[in-house]
């Protein structure tokens, strides 16, 4: 078994990734994806200093290359696991920007009636089941997720879920991916690997630091890809979900990279961030001006400022409804 996960990883890696001849129209979209994200952690953490977003707030700007990247590669039937840092896969799986901010803000008209709050975004609609504020919760949830896709015959959906490396510390982790692995479910789990689990250096926490390595320890074949280029997460994404919907059971691909944080660290990084190096790499194709941009930042600005005004006129849940919810009730007694 362990030949053949190195051999499975060997190939994985090995292949050409997909290059930039996905058209015009796809980049852009993948660019504008990026910039609503990075636009939208940027407004929200101005309101959260102004004391209209409470709670915690964990924000995504630096990691916008793995949501809109790893995205491309799920259907409208697949489902989606995320963490507390979250605001970004929601935004990239379509959850309306304003009802995302109406979330944030407590809202009845935010996407779980205010309930979740920044840390348990929640849409059905659109098969997003939660960010969790635990460390490594989602992942026995995916598997839930995954193994009821499989009882119920939904062939070709898959699970996706999304965690930290700080959850590789967990034991729902190893747990999670031997069940995973053990009843051949079909799940994507997709680790943001950005060197922190919250303050924690990675070294300082796993004396085994490669990730993919500790997945094929627990029979889940692994890869990594450079989680900094949105091109390369949609590749290796699309790679792995394949693999994962042909019912080979699940795979675990690590997206490397980072959360800005220490200033030493950010003028390194920054070097690599994924929006403008994205940018910069469609300008040098012919394929973006400067008139692309101010449209495209125009939109996202429009858009952020119409979340804005919603999240704010938005109604506050009434008090009598504030219990609702709080126990399970039978169908027709609402």
């Amino acid at each position: 078994m362990k030949a053949n996960l190195w051999a499975l990883q060997r190939e994985f890696q090995s292949e050409s990734p997909v290059t930039t001849d996905a058209g015009r129209d796809h980049h852009l979209a993948l660019l504008r994806g990026m910039l609503c994200i990075r636009r939208f952690e940027e407004k929200a953490a101005e309101l959260y200093s102004l004391g209209s977003i409470r709670g915690f707030l964990h924000l995504y700007i630096g990691e916008e290359a793995v949501a809109v990247g790893a995205m491309q590669a799920l259907t409208p039937q697949d489902r989606i696991v995320a963490t507390y840092r979250e605001h970004g896969q929601a935004l990239a799986r379509g959850i309306p920007a304003a009802s995302l901010m109406s979330e944030m803000f407590g809202k009845a008209n935010g996407c779980s009636r205010g309930h979740g709050g920044s840390m348990h975004i929640f849409d059905v609609s659109r098969r997003f089941y939660g960010g969790y504020a635990i460390v490594g919760g989602g992942l026995p949830i995916a598997v839930g997720l995954a193994l009821a896709d499989r009882m119920q015959n939904n062939a070709g959906a898959i699970t996706a879920c999304f965690f930290g490396d700080g959850a590789v510390a967990e034991g729902e982790f190893h747990e999670s991916l031997n069940l995973a692995a053990l009843w051949k479910l079909p799940v994507l789990f997709l680790c943001e690997n950005n060197f922190y689990a919250m303050g924690t250096a990675l070294h300082r926490h796993q004396a085994q630091t490669d990730i993919a390595l500790k997945a094929q320890g627990q029979g889940v074949p692994a890869a990594s890809a450079d989680g900094m280029d949105v091109l390369a997460v949609e590749a290796a994404a699309r790679k792995a979900a394949a693999y994962v919907r042909q019912g080979l059971g699940p795979f675990l691909l690590e997206l490397r990279t980072y959360r800005y944080r220490a200033k030493k660290e950010i003028a390194e990084w920054q070097e690599r961030d994924p929006i403008s190096n994205f940018e910069a790499r469609l300008r040098e194709q012919g394929a973006l001006s400067d008139a692309d941009v101010e449209t495209l930042e125009k939109s996202v600005q429009d858009e952020l400022a119409e979340a804005v005004r919603q999240a704010e006129a938005g109604p506050w849940e009434p008090v009598e409804d504030l219990t609702r919810d709080v126990y399970t009730q039978e169908a027709g007694a609402r």
